[in-house]
Protein backbone atom coordinates (compact mmCIF):
# COMPACT_ATOMS: atom_id res chain seq x y z
CA UNK A 1 0.00 0.00 0.00
CA UNK A 2 1.56 3.83 -0.95
CA UNK A 3 1.99 6.11 1.98
CA UNK A 4 -0.47 8.97 1.82
CA UNK A 5 0.45 12.01 -0.06
CA UNK A 6 -0.47 14.67 2.53
CA UNK A 7 0.72 17.37 -0.04
CA UNK A 8 -1.72 15.98 -2.49
CA UNK A 9 -4.32 15.59 -0.04
CA UNK A 10 -4.14 19.18 0.78
CA UNK A 11 -4.32 20.27 -3.01
CA UNK A 12 -7.32 18.44 -3.71
CA UNK A 13 -9.02 19.78 -0.24
CA UNK A 14 -7.97 23.63 -1.30
CA UNK A 15 -9.02 23.28 -4.50
CA UNK A 16 -12.63 21.76 -3.44
CA UNK A 17 -13.07 23.92 -0.96
CA UNK A 18 -12.43 27.29 -3.40
CA UNK A 19 -15.21 25.68 -5.36
CA UNK A 20 -17.24 24.75 -2.47
CA UNK A 21 -17.05 28.54 -1.38
CA UNK A 22 -17.32 30.12 -5.02
CA UNK A 23 -20.51 28.53 -5.37
CA UNK A 24 -22.18 29.68 -2.20
CA UNK A 25 -23.07 33.03 -3.30
CA UNK A 26 -25.17 31.83 -5.82
CA UNK A 27 -26.84 29.11 -3.86
CA UNK A 28 -27.87 31.73 -1.41
CA UNK A 29 -29.68 33.76 -4.30
CA UNK A 30 -31.66 30.91 -5.55
CA UNK A 31 -32.53 29.88 -2.31
CA UNK A 32 -33.59 32.91 -1.17
CA UNK A 33 -35.57 33.27 -4.05
CA UNK A 34 -37.41 29.84 -3.15
CA UNK A 35 -36.04 28.19 -6.66
CA UNK A 36 -35.53 24.26 -6.81
CA UNK A 37 -31.80 24.24 -6.61
CA UNK A 38 -29.86 26.29 -3.85
CA UNK A 39 -27.57 26.06 -0.89
CA UNK A 40 -27.59 22.11 -1.50
CA UNK A 41 -27.43 21.96 -5.21
CA UNK A 42 -24.99 24.50 -6.53
CA UNK A 43 -21.65 23.46 -3.99
CA UNK A 44 -22.33 20.01 -4.99
CA UNK A 45 -22.27 20.48 -8.65
CA UNK A 46 -19.36 23.08 -8.37
CA UNK A 47 -17.31 20.46 -6.37
CA UNK A 48 -18.05 17.65 -8.11
CA UNK A 49 -17.17 19.26 -11.29
CA UNK A 50 -14.04 20.31 -10.09
CA UNK A 51 -13.51 16.78 -8.77
CA UNK A 52 -13.92 15.16 -11.89
CA UNK A 53 -11.73 16.69 -13.53
CA UNK A 54 -8.97 16.53 -11.40
CA UNK A 55 -9.41 12.89 -11.29
CA UNK A 56 -9.54 13.05 -15.22
CA UNK A 57 -5.99 14.77 -14.33
CA UNK A 58 -4.44 12.46 -12.11
CA UNK A 59 -5.49 9.03 -14.52
CA UNK A 60 -4.74 10.29 -17.92
CA UNK A 61 -1.95 12.80 -17.01
CA UNK A 62 -2.18 16.02 -19.20
CA UNK A 63 -3.61 14.54 -22.48
CA UNK A 64 -5.72 16.60 -24.13
CA UNK A 65 -8.06 14.10 -25.94
CA UNK A 66 -8.84 12.69 -22.71
CA UNK A 67 -9.19 15.86 -20.79
CA UNK A 68 -11.32 17.00 -23.42
CA UNK A 69 -13.51 13.99 -23.38
CA UNK A 70 -14.34 14.07 -19.76
CA UNK A 71 -15.09 18.09 -19.66
CA UNK A 72 -17.41 16.94 -22.86
CA UNK A 73 -18.92 14.62 -20.60
CA UNK A 74 -19.32 17.33 -17.71
CA UNK A 75 -20.69 19.54 -19.49
CA UNK A 76 -23.38 17.30 -21.20
CA UNK A 77 -24.35 15.48 -18.12
CA UNK A 78 -24.54 19.11 -16.33
CA UNK A 79 -26.70 20.73 -18.98
CA UNK A 80 -28.96 17.10 -18.36
CA UNK A 81 -29.58 18.33 -14.72
CA UNK A 82 -29.71 22.07 -15.66
CA UNK A 83 -32.40 20.58 -18.12
CA UNK A 84 -34.46 19.25 -15.23
CA UNK A 85 -35.18 22.68 -13.20
CA UNK A 86 -36.84 24.26 -16.53
CA UNK A 87 -40.59 23.85 -16.20
CA UNK A 88 -43.60 24.82 -18.85
CA UNK A 89 -46.43 25.77 -16.82
CA UNK A 90 -48.85 26.48 -20.37
CA UNK A 91 -47.13 28.99 -22.03
CA UNK A 92 -44.93 30.00 -19.25
CA UNK A 93 -41.61 28.82 -19.09
CA UNK A 94 -39.89 28.96 -15.53
CA UNK A 95 -36.11 27.93 -14.13
CA UNK A 96 -34.14 28.86 -16.99
CA UNK A 97 -31.96 31.26 -15.06
CA UNK A 98 -31.71 28.52 -12.46
CA UNK A 99 -30.56 26.41 -15.14
CA UNK A 100 -28.27 28.12 -16.51
CA UNK A 101 -26.90 29.06 -12.98
CA UNK A 102 -26.11 25.39 -12.65
CA UNK A 103 -24.67 25.15 -15.98
CA UNK A 104 -21.95 28.48 -14.91
CA UNK A 105 -21.26 26.81 -11.66
CA UNK A 106 -20.04 23.65 -13.50
CA UNK A 107 -17.55 25.52 -14.87
CA UNK A 108 -16.60 27.12 -11.70
CA UNK A 109 -15.79 24.02 -11.07
CA UNK A 110 -13.65 23.30 -13.81
CA UNK A 111 -11.76 26.49 -13.73
CA UNK A 112 -10.72 25.80 -10.12
CA UNK A 113 -9.82 22.17 -10.96
CA UNK A 114 -7.73 23.88 -13.84
CA UNK A 115 -6.40 26.47 -11.45
CA UNK A 116 -8.00 29.36 -13.24
CA UNK A 117 -9.06 30.60 -9.78
CA UNK A 118 -9.64 34.28 -11.72
CA UNK A 119 -12.13 32.66 -14.31
CA UNK A 120 -14.01 30.93 -11.53
CA UNK A 121 -13.79 34.27 -8.84
CA UNK A 122 -14.88 36.52 -12.00
CA UNK A 123 -17.81 33.80 -13.02
CA UNK A 124 -19.00 33.81 -9.26
CA UNK A 125 -19.15 37.38 -9.09
CA UNK A 126 -20.79 37.94 -12.29
CA UNK A 127 -23.12 34.72 -11.79
CA UNK A 128 -24.57 36.83 -8.20
CA UNK A 129 -24.45 40.05 -9.58
CA UNK A 130 -26.53 39.05 -12.75
CA UNK A 131 -29.01 37.41 -10.55
CA UNK A 132 -29.36 40.01 -7.59
CA UNK A 133 -29.58 43.31 -9.70
CA UNK A 134 -30.53 42.11 -13.10
CA UNK A 135 -33.44 40.46 -11.96
CA UNK A 136 -34.77 44.28 -11.31
CA UNK A 137 -34.84 45.12 -14.55
CA UNK A 138 -37.36 42.32 -15.58
CA UNK A 139 -40.82 42.62 -16.61
CA UNK A 140 -41.83 38.97 -14.50
CA UNK A 141 -39.60 38.31 -11.77
CA UNK A 142 -41.35 35.44 -10.87
CA UNK A 143 -40.09 33.48 -13.89
CA UNK A 144 -36.40 33.89 -13.05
Amino acid sequence: MDPIDWPSIADVLSKIAIAYVLALPVAWDREQKGRSAGLRTFPLVATAATAFLMLARTEFGESAEAQARVLEGLITGIGFIGGGAILKEGGNVHGTSTAASIWATAAIGAATAYEHYEIAIVLSVMMFATLRILTRFKSDTSAA
